[in-house]
């Protein structure tokens, strides 16, 4: 089965958080579970925040990666199109709010689960949780924004 990710067009597929061009990056994969969507990614020794704890700055990465591929998913589903349809849809962070919930131990790994709050339009909000060992660990909302056609494309 392929990830969300999967379908980013190439010269969209560089995010540090998504992207599978970025050889650095986290490289998430998001596939749908039913009405939600999931995403787990285990932690390396360097993103420590503390001894034994995951640095906060990581897990809100994840959650906005993860809102804006489920934002990608959930526009297609409500169009009726098959993700590799064309023109892409692809989606960029307007806002992103986080809560830590409970410490986040660094030897587990992190499932994200999202769902759709709101389509309106070209802005999609989605709540995103992470769970370590099955404790929600942290939450967050974000507000993603369709991007036009020609993002990203050098004006000439």
């Amino acid at each position: 089965m392929k990830a969300f990710q999967d379908y980013y067009p190439e010269n969209l597929s560089h995010c540090y958080g998504c992207g599978a061009k970025n050889d650095q990056g986290h490289r998430i994969k998001t596939f749908w579970d039913g009405d939600e969507t999931v995403t787990r990614f285990t932690p390396e020794p360097y993103h420590t925040a503390i001894p034994g704890f995951t640095y906060g700055g990581l897990l809100a990465s994840l959650i906005d990666c993860h809102s804006t591929g489920t934002a990608a998913a959930a526009m297609y589903k409500q169009e009726g199109r098959a993700m590799d349809t064309l023109p892409a849809f692809r989606f960029v962070t307007g806002s992103l709010h986080v809560d830590y919930l409970k410490p986040t131990p660094i030897n587990e790994t992190l499932e994200i689960r999202g769902r759709v709050k709101e389509i309106k339009g070209r802005k999609v909000v989605i709540e995103s949780t992470v769970y370590a060992a099955g404790v929600a660990t942290a939450r967050g909302e974000v507000v993603a924004i369709q991007m036009p056609e020609n993002f990203g494309v050098a004006a000439t």
